[in-house]
C-alpha cells in the first residue's frame, strides 16, 4: 500500500480475504474453488505495416463504435470532461452521435495550477453541451471518513476526492457516464514511459561497445553528456547508473510513493523486522516476468495494463460512481480497441517523446489544438498546499495523536519530521503524508470501530 497508494490484486487489507483477478473467472463446485483466466491481453502479435492515416482512421473508428454502444441506455447520460486530450475526444464522438446536447461534468479548484475549467469549457462549448461545474475547496477533507467506508481498503490516490464530488454532481442530471478512463495505459499517455526508450538506448549502446571490443567507460562517457542533467557530471553517472538497474527496478522507482529506504527509514524497528522479507520489487518483477510483450514500451504498458489501471484508477472511479447510484462506462477499454492498441507499432504510441501519437493525430481535427498539444496532468489535487495551510490541524491531530502511535507501525519522531519538513517547504511530502491520513482513518474505522478525529 505505501509503495503503490493501493493494495494491490489479488491481495487485500484483511486476512483471508482475496480480490479477483481482472480477465478471470471463479467457480465454486462440489466443495472445490478454482480460478482461471478467461482473457489476457498480449502485445506479440503486430499489425502488418501500414500508413500514419490507416491507423489513425482504424483507432478513430474503433473509438467511434466503442462510444456508440456505450450509449445504449433508458436512463439519462452524460459525461465526465476535465478538459483533457481522452475525456474531450470522448465528447467528440459523443456528439456525432446524440441528437441532444450532451450533459457534461468537469471539477475545478480555486489554485489556478491544479484548475483545468478552461479547457473543459473550451471544449463544452465547441460542441454545445450543457456543461455543468463544481469547485473543489479545502474543506472537503471533512469527506474522508465517508471515503474510507467507500474504498472499504486504505487507498491513497486523493484524486478520489475530486471524483466523489464530480459522481455527486453527475448523478443529479444523468444516471450514466462515459468518461476517458485507459487511454494512457493503452497509449503511453503518461511521461514515465518515455524512459524506457531510454533504457532500451543504453542497452543497445552497452551491448554495440563489447561486441567492438571497445571500453566500457567509453560508452559511460558519451551517455553521461548527452543524459539531459544540469548538475554536472556527477549527477549524469548517478542517472546513468540508475539506467543500468533492471526495467522492474526502475520503474518500481518511479511509481513509488515510499521508496524501501524511506520505508526502512519510517518504520519502527519491530514492524520492519516483521516485514523484511516481503518486498514491493518481487511484485513488479512477477509483473515483468508475465508480461506478454516484446518491446520495453510495451512491456511497461503491460504491468500498468494489470495493476496501476484496474487497482487504482477503475476503482477509483466505480466506487465513487456507485456510491451515488452513477454508473460509470469507458469507452477506451472496449476489448476489441484494447486488442488493436496492443497490436500497433510503439510508434503510434510515443513517437518522438510525443505521447499517444495515434489518438492526437486522429482527433487533431476535431479538438481545440491546445487540448490536443497541452502536456499530459492527472486529476491531481492541490492537497500539498491543504496540509501546509487549510488541513494542517486535521494532518497533525491524526498522524501525531498517541492513538496512531500505538499501532507500532511507524516512529513518531520521524512522522513528525515528515509534516515539518512539509510545512516548512523543505521536502514536498504531500502525497506520503496522504496515505499515512487515509491508513489511519481506515484503522479508526475498520480496526478500531471509532472513526473520530482525536
Amino acid at each position: 500500500y505505501l509503495t503503490f497508494q493501493y493494495v494491490p490484486t489479488p491481495t487485500t487489507i484483511f486476512r483471508g480475504v482475496r480480490k479477483l483477478r481482472p480477465g478471470h473467472v471463479l467457480v465454486y463446485e462440489n466443495g472445490k474453488v478454482s480460478e482461471s483466466a478467461y482473457w489476457s491481453l498480449h502485445y506479440h502479435e503486430k499489425l502488418a505495416r501500414g500508413s500514419d492515416a490507416e491507423y489513425q482512421e482504424e483507432f478513430r473508428s474503433l473509438l467511434k463504435e466503442s462510444v456508440r454502444l456505450r450509449l445504449a441506455s433508458d436512463v439519462p447520460l452524460g459525461a465526465f470532461l476535465s478538459g483533457g486530450l481522452d475525456s474531450s475526444s470522448v465528447v467528440a464522438l459523443m456528439s456525432q452521435e446524440m441528437t441532444q446536447p450532451i450533459k457534461t461534468f468537469s471539477i475545478g479548484f480555486k489554485d489556478e495550477s491544479f484548475n483545468e475549467l478552461p479547457y473543459a469549457r473550451e471544449v463544452a462549448e465547441r460542441f454545445g453541451t450543457d456543461h455543468h461545474e463544481f469547485v473543489v475547496e479545502p474543506s472537503v477533507l471533512e469527506i474522508l471518513p465517508t471515503l474510507v467506508r467507500v474504498y472499504d481498503e486504505p487507498y491513497a490516490d486523493s484524486s478520489a476526492i475530486p471524483t466523489y464530488y464530480l459522481s455527486q454532481l453527475s448523478r443529479q442530471f444523468v444516471t450514466v457516464v462515459l468518461n476517458g478512463d485507459g487511454a494512457d495505459e493503452l497509449l503511453g499517455g503518461y511521461p514515465r514511459y518515455q524512459f524506457g526508450a531510454l533504457h532500451s538506448l543504453v542497452m543497445r549502446a552497452l551491448e554495440f561497445n563489447q561486441g567492438m571490443s571497445v571500453a566500457t567507460d567509453r560508452v559511460t562517457r558519451w551517455l553521461t553528456q548527452v543524459l539531459p542533467e544540469s548538475r554536472g557530471i556527477e549527477a549524469r553517472r548517478s542517472r546513468l547508473a540508475r539506467l543500468l538497474q533492471p526495467l522492474s527496478q526502475q520503474y518500481l522507482d518511479r511509481v513509488s510513493y515510499f521508496t524501501t529506504a524511506q520505508k526502512e527509514w519510517l518504520y519502527t524497528p519491530e514492524f520492519s523486522e516483521s516485514v523484511r522479507t516481503h518486498h514491493s520489487h518481487d511484485l513488479m518483477v512477477r509483473w515483468f516476468n508475465e508480461a506478454q510483450a516484446m518491446t520495453q514500451l510495451d512491456r511497461l504498458l503491460s504491468v500498468d495494463t494489470r495493476s496501476y489501471l484496474p487497482d487504482d484508477l477503475l476503482t477509483k472511479v466505480d466506487r465513487a460512481t456507485m456510491a451515488h447510484g452513477l454508473e460509470a462506462r469507458s469507452p477506451f477499454l472496449d476489448h476489441k480497441l484494447v486488442e488493436f492498441a496492443a497490436a500497433l507499432p510503439v510508434d503510434q504510441k510515443v513517437r518522438n517523446g510525443r505521447t499517444k501519437h495515434v489518438l492526437k493525430a486522429a482527433m487533431q481535427s476535431r479538438l481545440p489544438d491546445r487540448v490536443v498539444q497541452r502536456e499530459k496532468r492527472g486529476f491531481s489535487v492541490p492537497i500539498e498546499r491543504w496540509f501546509r495551510e487549510d488541513c494542517r490541524d486535521l494532518l497533525r491531530d491524526s498522524l501525531l495523536c498517541p492513538r496512531a502511535a500505538a499501532r507500532g507501525y511507524f516512529r513518531p519522531d520521524r512522522v513528525r519530521v515528515l509534516i515539518e519538513q512539509h510545512e516548512q517547504r523543505r521536502m514536498n511530502h504531500g502525497a506520503r503524508l496522504y496515505a499515512l491520513l487515509m491508513l489511519e482513518l481506515w484503522h479508526r474505522e475498520y480496526v478500531d470501530g471509532r472513526p473520530s478525529v482525536n
